[in-house]
């Protein structure tokens, strides 16, 4: 992989985030709403999106994908300063690389880590799992439970 596809994962994961936390979702339910086909689409836009605001880019998905707002307001639910969608996006990215085996498609990996059991666990900003070591959330992934 290289840094333009990294970048652009990165870009993707941390939309997702922003997404999420716009439309108080679960990360899980954002990238079912848009699907393997928009995940692709998003995907080969990131280069140009990136130059534009998330929150334009997140209003016309919205818009788009009718995106209802839910229940899931992890940053209300913080009791402790909140990640930035960024860092966040940024563990994401990190985790899909890491998981990834040769020649797998980044967008399938993408939709099955964000609908795996970690996503939540990386949302809940009350534990510790979002600033864990990327090992760790690499074999919890793996193992389909958080690593005790």
């Amino acid at each position: 992989m290289n840094e333009e596809e990294k970048n652009d994962l990165f870009y993707v994961c941390s939309l997702i985030e922003f997404l999420g936390r716009k439309t108080k979702n679960h990360r899980s339910d954002i990238v079912k709403i848009l699907g393997i086909k928009e995940l692709n689409r998003q995907m080969s836009l990131a280069e140009v999106n990136h130059c534009l605001s998330f929150d334009q880019v997140s209003d016309e998905l919205i818009e788009y994908f009718n995106i209802k707002d839910g229940d899931f307001d992890s940053v209300k639910l913080c009791k402790y300063t909140v990640p930035s969608f960024l860092s966040i996006g940024k563990e994401y990215q990190r985790l899909i690389i890491d998981v990834r085996k040769e020649k797998e498609d980044i967008v399938d990996v993408l939709y099955n880590v964000f609908t795996s059991f970690i996503s939540d666990e990386i949302s809940d900003f009350n534990s510790s799992v979002y600033y864990s070591s990327p090992e760790y959330l690499k074999y919890s992934y793996l193992e389909g439970k958080l690593l005790t």
